[in-house]
């Protein structure tokens, strides 16, 4: 009997993540999520999914983030009706953040359609509303780590610690009668792996000896410093000291779960030792807020325990719920502390605060995580001098920093001593949710070393693999592909235009008077013409 394998997100790029294997009786998921970054991978989220959604017997989720579990609701509402497994700490997430996610979509399709009907465009409808994550959250079925589920006759699960966010996993599943003699064929999807050291997470842990792994490759290409709680903290304690010295705001574009959650626990610790400089720290997202109430709940699996409930119940912080309480914090002036989403600086409040002080030297921008190929985020680490923020051109004058101590993904170092972990590894291991550097860096580091060059791939999206061969043997796929494989790896033209609008306002105003500024905008006008 066959058993293949479609890489349907997640194929050299970091989001999106949806793995479909098929049976001669089954279809299942793992994972589901939104694509994010450049427009042309974000419009396949509104397209059909390479597969009928009825069709798909159950989905295996590996955690909480929108790039693993956001499109689910669009799953649920187009005909799935099978469980999605998940552990207790991924489920109380998602009931937050799956219907954070349909409110956000519906937010910015009505202002996008708003601008439409300015431009006599059509409308658009939202990828799915809030009430379509409310309706999916009903299929979900909580498992226990290290126990294993029955998910579908022949097919069973096992969920390991990921130790990359509250209730990540990765998922050990074996298909009954399909290895070799007749043994059961092992597969191990390895979810995000969190890094040594996670401040909140234990280390991730998984069995070994698997017919196929199935590995996140997101930092394949990075080797990080040595690191430790303390050098966590000091690195820290050192740019909010030096945002305070400039009186300005410091904002810190972060993912709402866990990376936020890991910033109060030791911004508070700092304030409190005397380290850095008393100040507020708003927390400006409803979904940061309620995540922290989750967190709350779940300290018992958390390292540091009540002490770490206890740093995110601190005076220093302050909720902003509302959109009014969020609107007043511009009114400050002087050296404060705003932690919004997104982590990449892609939607959500954290933008309006980027146009706020963006333009002004006083104050810091602070990353601490990811940044995804043609985010605003990459662009601001990349070190542009201007950006378009909802149309509108912005200088950028603030400094902008960047620590990588709160990352949630293991580095190439970490993932490679995680796979050689899982040996043997006997017919294949397959390296996705990653850029395409980081991809080769990551296979050149493991192929020989840990597992024989000749059974390391790294599929492009919508790539097919049959796993029943001695090795995975790809299937014929051109024609199914819904975007070119350099599409996926490079610039769209979003973002060139938005590049040549900004390089074309930047000439302009450096012309020396209106003479060489009319030059400039004939020529343009005459390569416009047909």
């Amino acid at each position: 009997m066959s058993v293949t394998v479609r890489f349907c997100g997640a194929a050299h790029t970091v989001t999106g993540s949806c793995y479909l294997v098929r049976t001669g009786k089954s279809q299942i998921l793992i994972d589901c999520g939104l694509f994010q970054g450049q427009k042309t991978l974000k419009e396949l989220n509104y397209g059909d999914f390479p597969f009928r959604p009825a069709d798909i017997d159950a989905v295996l989720l590996t955690h909480a983030h929108i790039d693993h579990s956001g499109l689910l609701p669009k799953l649920v509402r187009l005909g799935f009706d099978g469980k999605i497994f998940a552990t207790r700490g991924t489920i109380d997430l998602c009931s937050w953040m799956l219907p954070d996610a349909g409110n956000i979509q519906e937010q910015e399709v009505l202002a996008l359609n708003r601008r439409n009907i300015a431009r006599g465009r059509g409308e658009v409808s939202p990828i799915y509303t809030q009430a379509d994550a409310i309706a999916a959250l009903q299929y979900f079925q909580a498992v226990a780590y290290e126990t294993w589920t029955d998910i579908i006759p022949g097919v069973r699960a096992r969920y390991w610690n990921a130790g990359h966010l509250l209730g990540s996993a990765s998922i050990e599943i074996e298909f009954e009668g399909q290895g070799a003699d007749g043994a059961p064929l092992r597969l191990l999807a390895s979810g995000d792996v969190g890094p040594d050291a996670k401040l909140l997470q234990p280390d991730p842990t998984a069995p070994e000896g698997f017919d196929y792994v199935i590995s996140e490759a997101t930092y394949g290409d990075r080797i990080r410093e040595p690191t430790t709680p303390e050098l966590r903290r000091n690195r820290l304690a050192g740019e909010v000291r030096d945002a305070a010295s400039a009186k300005g705001a410091l904002l810190i574009p972060a993912f709402a779960v866990e990376r936020t959650q890991e910033l109060i626990v030791d911004l508070v610790g700092l304030m409190e030792r005397g380290e850095i400089p008393a100040a507020p720290i708003f927390l400006d997202s409803p979904l940061a807020i309620h995540a922290t109430e989750v967190f709350r709940a779940h300290t018992e699996s958390l390292d540091g325990g009540s002490d770490v409930g206890r740093l995110l119940s601190s005076p220093h912080l302050r909720f902003t719920e509302t959109v009014d309480e969020s609107k007043a914090i511009a009114k400050l002036t002087g050296f404060h502390i705003i932690i919004a989403a997104s982590g990449m600086c892609d939607a959500g409040r954290i933008r309006h605060h980027l146009k706020r002080w963006l333009w002004n030297n006083r104050a810091t921008v602070l990353l601490v995580g990811y940044q995804a190929n043609g985010t605003l985020g990459r662009f601001l680490q990349d070190g542009v001098k201007a950006v378009r923020i909802q149309g509108e051109e912005i200088k950028v004058a603030a400094r902008i920093r960047m620590i990588d101590d709160y990352s949630g993904h293991a580095d190439g170092a970490e993932i490679a001593r995680w796979i050689a972990a899982r040996r043997p590894i006997t017919r294949g291991l397959f390296l996705s949710h990653g850029e395409e550097a980081a991809i080769a860096a990551l296979a050149e580091r493991v192929a020989e070393r840990i597992v024989p060059g000749a059974k390391v791939f790294s599929p492009l999206l919508d790539d097919v693999y049959e796993l029943t061969s001695a090795v995975p043997t790809p299937l014929d796929v051109a024609r199914r592909r819904r975007l070119a494989p350099e599409a996926v790896t490079r610039l769209d033209w979003h973002n060139d235009m938005s590049g040549l609008l900004l390089d074309i306002h930047e000439r302009i105003e450096q012309a020396a008077d209106d003479r060489a500024r009319g030059v400039i905008i004939r020529r343009l006008r005459r390569a416009l013409e047909p």
